[in-house]
């Protein structure tokens, strides 16, 4: 038996769970110690043994004692049951009674909410027990026991336990789980299963290596469902299907039969095995070789998840689990329990008690942040908002955004800006301001708001404001695209005409100015600079706004604009300008077809 020396548990990291740091494969599992009364439980003695129940869970220990536990490993309750070391504990599926035996060969099995019980004492040690599933509801209350023979017991109708061996002769009975009307165990040359509803033995799978000691490499045992085992032994690994055998075969053979639907070898010794969906938990002891020294030492243990197949088998994921003194355990030191309401897996060791749970939504959005996957992590939030707990839509994003920044991506960062930002404008401002100050307000202008969310004027007037000092063509973009109400109009104007003091002749800067007049309905103006430019759009804006009494003293601009422009078209390409409700004249202006009244009255 290994000794387990009195341990000072350090302070730090709950878990450490080793992997390749750089993988892009996602982990399947993520890992937590179970702490609070368990770390003061583990420091004075050793954990031998632990049993799971949905709603809480019940660890034997070196020194005889048995703790009820809260989920989180917090002490509800404890019993002095032994001495020595607790072997096996067993819950019906209602948690309402527990059976345990232990090494000095004491069997107990008790309610744990009434007073009713069975209490043995044999004259050897007692090494696992099982109770019938539903032992709270039956009236004949049967478990069974194993020794070096497999007993059953059962309460009769005057209340007195009657003792019916099941099995014996094959060695010590070292592994044993009840399912339903079937019962598995293992003893020195394989595992049996008996079926309780017709007394029948049904099976019989022999040991592969039967070179390793049963003691040191136990037989694991899990039942899948009600009619699928898992068989794990030293390096093999068999799922094993109970099967309804056809009436019309012989007789005198038992109504059930099993087939080995899937049998392959592991790299490792198997420690526990437990179910997840179509694939399998593998709990496995790992001897290193030294290179420099002709020896093995222990290694972590590795929790693998598993895909069987046939004749083989798929790994899925692989974990080195930190286990606390790792270095002093042997594979008989290590056991796997698994909670089936909740996929939660319990990895038992002397000195420590390590849970795995399969990752969540928010799991899987922590690894593509860690991994800088920003985009995907964004899309897995939206997709799953209604699910995740720990995470924001809003700064994930806001996180995807700054990773682009920071990547000099700043187009892309912009675009973003529309998706992530949404009506938030403090947000918003927020982000103009940044890419101000890295130099990059052209970048956002593009997908600034200006439907139903607009930002203050004082935000549009500092990006116009940027645009008028680089770049004339790209501002007098934004004048056409941005809605006049964005911004303080009149600010606007002020700041194009200080630009034209230094350069007067630009036409952008003058179109662009034209363009502001026509906004704030000072159309003269417009006008003006209109016919300065020789701008096509002169003969649209009189018409539209009506400003023939605006041309009277514009004739000659007019007369001068219509000879170029009759230049550059063909003679016949002519439209007409209307100047009051019954005169028409050709547009371009046609002087040798106008009689022009003085003054001229445009009504």
């Amino acid at each position: 038996m290994t000794t387990f020396l009195r341990a000072r548990f350090s302070e730090g990291p709950v878990f450490c769970l080793h992997q390749e740091e750089d993988s892009e494969e996602e982990p399947k599992l993520k890992y937590e110690r179970l702490s609070n009364g368990v770390t003061e439980i583990l420091q004075n003695d050793a954990a031998s043994c632990m049993t799971v129940h949905d709603k809480f869970l019940a660890l034997g220990t070196h020194f005889g004692k048995v703790f009820l536990l809260d989920i989180q490993g917090n002490v509800t309750q404890k019993y002095d049951v032994s001495s020595v070391k607790i072997n096996q504990i067993s819950l019906d599926e209602s948690g309402e009674h527990v059976g345990i035996c232990s090494e000095d060969g004491k069997v107990q099995v008790f309610g744990l909410y009434t007073r009713e019980g069975f209490h043995e004492s044999f004259d050897c040690p007692v090494k696992v027990v099982a109770l019938h599933p539903q032992f709270s509801r039956s009236n004949y209350k049967q478990f069974v026991t194993g020794g070096n023979k497999l007993l059953l017991y059962e309460r009769n109708w005057l209340n007195r336990w009657k003792t019916v061996t099941l099995h014996e002769g094959e060695g010590t009975i070292t592994n044993v789980k009840w399912r339903a009307n079937l019962i598995a165990w293992a003893n020195n040359l394989g595992v049996k299963i008996f079926d309780f509803s017709t007394k029948q033995r049904i099976t019989n799978v022999l040991r592969d290596n039967v070179s390793l000691r049963p003691d040191m490499y136990p037989c694991s045992l899990c039942w899948k469902d009600d009619a699928t085992l898992i068989v794990g032994w030293g390096t093999s690994i068999k799922i094993c299907a109970v099967k309804e055998r056809n009436p019309t075969e012989v007789r005198d053979l038992p109504n059930r039969y099993v087939e080995i639907v899937s049998a392959f070898e592991t790299e490792f010794f198997i420690c526990g095995l437990a179910p997840l969906a179509d694939q399998l938990v593998s709990l496995f002891f790992v001897q290193e070789h030294l290179d420099q020294m002709d020896e093995e030492v222990r290694a972590r243990p590795r929790l693998d998840i598993i895909q069987p197949l046939a004749e083989s088998c798929e790994e899925i994921s692989s974990d080195a689990l930190s286990v606390r003194f790792y270095q002093d355990n042997e594979c008989r030191d290590y056991r796997l329990e698994h909670s089936e309401g909740e996929s939660l897996f319990y990895i038992i060791s002397p000195k420590d008690i390590v849970v795995a749970k399969e990752r969540d939504q928010d799991d899987h959005i922590d690894w593509l942040l860690e991994k800088k996957k920003y985009e995907e992590a964004l899309m897995a939030a939206e997709i799953s908002f209604k699910n995740i707990k720990r995470h924001d839509v809003q700064k994930i994003g806001m996180a995807y955004i700054n990773h682009l920044v920071e990547n000099g991506d700043y187009d892309a960062a912009a675009r973003k800006c529309q998706k992530v930002l949404g009506k938030n404008m403090e947000l918003w401002e927020n982000e103009v301001y940044r890419f101000k100050t890295i130099g990059q307000l052209k970048a956002i202008s593009q997908y600034l708001p200006r439907g139903d969310l607009r930002l203050r004027p004082a935000i549009y007037e500092m990006i116009l404001h940027e645009f008028l000092k680089t770049d004339y063509e790209g501002f007098a973009t934004l004048i056409r695209e941005w809605p006049g109400e964005l911004y303080n109009n009149m600010a606007i104007v002020q700041a194009v005409n200080d630009h034209l003091k230094r350069d007067p002749t630009n036409s952008t800067l003058l179109t662009t100015l034209a363009e502001l007049y026509t906004y704030d309905q000072r159309y003269d103006r417009a006008l003006e600079i209109y016919l300065r430019l020789r701008h096509k759009d002169v003969y649209q804006l009189i018409h539209k706004h009506n400003l023939f009494s605006s041309i009277e003293d514009k004739i000659v601009l007019l007369m001068e604009f219509d000879k170029e422009v009759r230049k550059r078209n063909k003679p016949r390409e002519t439209s007409h300008l209307y100047l009051n409700c019954t005169t028409w004249l050709p547009s371009p202006l046609n002087v040798s077809f106008l009689i022009i009244p003085s003054p001229l009255t445009c009504v």
